[in-house]
């Protein structure tokens, strides 16, 4: 069980995964359904300019960890929050009363960042990724192991029953906490 925060009326909750698994459509669709707030750390880090450098390599900024962390702390204690972002190690362990693990099939992921334009070794690092399984090891090593959920994400059935089923926890955890 996570370090709960006092006082809190409302679960935090992560969605993580590789690019591409559908961190974005899962946790917008759970976040309305649940009336949670909805953070995409990657978004907030592009409004508030909180990188450290730019990546060439990759055509990326590099995230500065610390004030993401900064940022959020006062939004995590008080709950009510679905985060989204494709790692997880970073986040305090205390923050989150369930972190969801969304994986998808190498081929369709494949599929899925090609169409938004991922090329060359960006693409074939997130690839591989998933293959290994990097970002569920990640949450297990960051995590306790009972809040971890791995949850397959490759169809739109698969994606509405993650909604429904991140949507249940959420009230789970209401009714046991309130």
């Amino acid at each position: 069980m996570a370090a709960e925060l006092p006082g809190r009326a409302l679960p935090n909750v992560l969605i993580t995964g590789t690019p591409g698994t559908g961190k974005s459509s899962t946790s917008s669709e759970v976040a309305s359904i649940t009336l949670l707030r909805h953070i995409n750390v990657g978004d907030l880090a592009k409004e508030k300019r909180m990188f450290e450098s730019w990546d060439d390599e990759y055509g990326c900024p590099v995230l500065d960890e610390d004030k993401i962390v900064d940022e959020l702390e006062e939004m995590m204690s008080a709950g009510g929050n679905v985060v989204e972002y494709h790692g997880c190690s970073f986040f305090p362990q205390r923050w989150f009363d369930a972190v969801f693990v969304l994986r998808t099939d190498n081929t369709i992921l494949y599929d899925r960042l090609s169409e938004r334009g991922y090329t060359g070794r960006k693409l074939t690092e997130n690839v591989e990724c998933e293959i290994f399984q990097t970002i569920l090891e990640e949450a297990n090593d960051s995590y306790s192991p009972e809040i971890v959920y791995e949850l397959r994400s490759d169809t739109v059935e698969q994606l509405e029953s993650n909604v429904e089923r991140i949507a249940a926890f959420v009230e789970q955890w209401k009714a046991a906490h309130n």
